[in-house]
């Protein structure tokens, strides 16, 4: 239930985390946790989308103007051609005169969740800019029906829920689309040792994840057993990292078998080029990795011991490195900013 605040608002900002899955993923699908609960385990990262919401100046010729990686000026609600800004106003009932602008740490459809944590973020600044004030779990639940329920994407419900609650969790998935979230916490210095031996590449291949969930989504029953084993994956690394003893080196081998179950999801998840980079990386000593996201491009991240980091390097050197370090908070109003 949004509530109310009584804030005379001007410009709102939301920033809104991206993620990282380290396992599950393909659980989050209905077709999946319709017929066996679904587990991920992710953890939202220091990589962020902005978006400002401001009522706009009644004196320009167009009554809605949004800029992303476009900019769209039009007269109606209904003329936006961006989906998820066209159906979160409609869901919530704004009316123009409205400027929407989003910014984001790193490129769209790259395997970190970015869409959706757009659609969170953008929720959180048009309840802000109603003078409401909604709990995480609702801008997760509107999010997913947004991008599944309406735009009728083949995409599970794991990213609304990373972005908007942040940290480090382990959720389930439910029939009935039911979703229970454990925030996870890691002793003795745990979570900065597993981010200490996280590297990640950018393999300069940006991708439309629908093309390649469409398949996966249609592979589903064919893939039950492999997706019951990387559900198993993503409680297996809930359990390492609760029992107060964190290992890297298993935490590293859960991931290269989980990614090794994942490439044989569809036929567009892994490419020559993608196999070639992570077997390098193997070899240079990377205890294990994965592709995040969909597949087909994006990120490739790895679980590599300091003493071998060097190497990797050295072995990616074509491809360029992008620290990340963890995200506590989901999406926040940052401000609001009152003329």
């Amino acid at each position: 239930m949004a509530k109310e605040i009584n804030m005379d608002l001007g410009i709102i900002m939301t920033r809104t985390p991206l993620r990282v899955s380290f396992a599950g993923g393909g659980t989050d699908l209905a077709d999946f946790y319709e017929r066996e609960s679904g587990a991920v385990f992710s953890t939202a990262i220091d990589k962020y989308i902005y978006v400002t919401v401001k009522r706009h100046g009644t004196v320009f010729n167009e009554a809605v103007r949004i800029n992303y990686s476009k900019s769209e000026q039009v007269q109606r609600v209904d003329d936006i051609e961006n989906d998820i800004a066209r159906e979160c106003m409609r869901f919530l009932k704004i009316e123009p005169p409205i400027y929407i602008s989003t910014v984001a740490d790193l490129p769209a459809s790259t395997g970190l969740g970015g869409s959706s944590s757009f659609a969170v973020g953008l929720l959180n600044a048009l309840h802000a800019f109603r003078g409401e004030r909604v709990a995480a779990g609702q801008l997760a639940e509107e999010a997913s029906h947004i991008e599944i329920d309406v735009l009728k994407q083949p995409i599970g419900k794991q990213d609304q829920y990373a972005a908007a609650f942040g940290g480090l969790n382990f959720f389930s998935f439910k029939a009935g689309g039911i979703v229970t979230v454990e925030p996870q916490r890691l002793f003795n210095g745990g979570l900065k040792l597993l981010f200490d031996r996280i590297l990640m590449f950018w393999t300069g291949h940006q991708r439309d994840s629908s093309s390649v969930l469409s398949e996966q989504k249609a592979n589903t029953l064919l893939k039950m057993d492999s997706l019951s084993m990387m559900r198993e994956h993503a409680i297996q690394l809930q359990h390492l990292c609760g029992n107060g003893c964190f290992d890297i080196e298993k935490f590293g081998g859960i991931l290269h078998e989980s990614w090794n179950l994942k490439r044989t999801l569809s036929s567009k998840i892994a490419t020559s080029e993608i196999d070639d980079w992570y077997r390098k990386a193997i070899e240079a000593g990377a205890l294990g990795g994965k592709l995040c996201g969909a597949g087909g491009g994006g990120f490739l991240l790895f679980i590599v011991k300091p003493e071998r980091q060097a190497a990797v390097c050295d072995a990616l050197r074509s491809l360029k490195q992008v620290m990340v370090l963890p995200e506590v908070h989901g999406s926040r109003v940052c401000s609001p900013f009152v003329h």
